[in-house]
């Protein structure tokens, strides 16, 4: 299916690196890309004994929304010097409460666009939405590094394990695939004897779709699968990479595994994921 309509968060602070790349990925692809802009409003702790001034919640709620309206118009901005059809929204949220209301504008769209934490000018509640919005929202995530990137497109990587999110990361990446030069189909060597050759049920599957496909089985580092793909990204030049999200926990609904959680807090390129 064709990228006809993007969803980006619009950060509060810093350069807007997931909107900038939204809008170029929609300038490609014809696409109308909605800003969504987040008003995070305060809770008052329950420990506090004093009663608490009885406008302190509106003036409070007063100020996540100018807030908000500023990122909006910064993002208006961007949008109408890229001449890519938009639209702004504002979703109301409670701090550390339930991130249904910015999920809930996440699943009419065709792919969620967000920014990875900035560690120097932090968003609220972000690890908590890019969790959200993969696992709640049943729509692809590209998450972008807060450095900020470009979509070159010249060497575009699959991380492949055969599994049913690996799956459908693929086919949500196609449109995306499509538009690179090479294709890379990553493996990590498991140890189990496979029959034929592995990665070749994948690399027909895309060569069908007139990709342009490698596929290349690296051993398994003691370090983890995290670490595998990092480097290969590194050492490849890899513009971006495409791979299932990974989630699972007794205690919460959701929880990243450790090799999502590692890739995107050490990512240096935009990261397609899907669960």
């Amino acid at each position: 299916m064709a990228i006809k309509d993007i969803l980006t968060v619009v950060d509060l602070n810093g350069k807007q690196a997931a909107p900038r790349l939204a809008l170029d990925l929609a300038s490609r692809t014809g696409a109308h890309v909605t800003g969504l802009s987040i008003a995070f409003e305060p809770v008052v702790p329950g420990f506090i004994a004093a009663p608490m001034p009885a406008d302190y919640i509106e003036i409070a709620r007063d100020s996540a929304l100018k807030a908000a309206a500023k990122a909006g118009e910064a993002f208006s901005d961007m949008a109408r010097k890229s001449g890519v059809s938009s639209e702004v929204r504002t979703a109301e949220m409670i701090t550390g409460g339930t991130a249904e209301p910015v999920v809930s504008h996440c699943r009419f769209t065709d792919l969620v666009v967000i920014g990875q934490d900035n560690p120097d000018e932090p968003e609220p509640m972000r690890e908590t939405l890019i969790e959200a919005a993969l696992f709640e929202s049943g729509v692809p995530v590209l998450i972008v590094p807060y450095i900020g990137a470009k979509l070159k497109m010249k060497n575009v990587l699959v991380a492949w394990d055969g599994s049913p999110t690996a799956s459908r990361a693929v086919h949500a990446a196609l449109p995306i695939l499509a538009m690179a030069e090479k294709v890379t189909v990553m493996m990590v060597e498991t140890g189990k004897t496979s029959h034929g050759q592995p990665g070749a049920d994948i690399a027909t599957y895309l060569a069908r779709h007139n990709l342009n496909v490698t596929v290349d089985v690296v051993p398994r580092p003691q370090t983890g699968i995290a670490d595998a793909i990092l480097n290969y990204v590194s050492d490849q030049g890899v513009d971006m990479v495409a791979m299932g999200g990974y989630g699972h926990s007794r205690m919460r609904e959701f929880l990243f595994g450790g090799a999502t959680r590692e890739i995107l807090a050490a990512m240096t390129v935009p990261v397609l994921m899907a669960h």
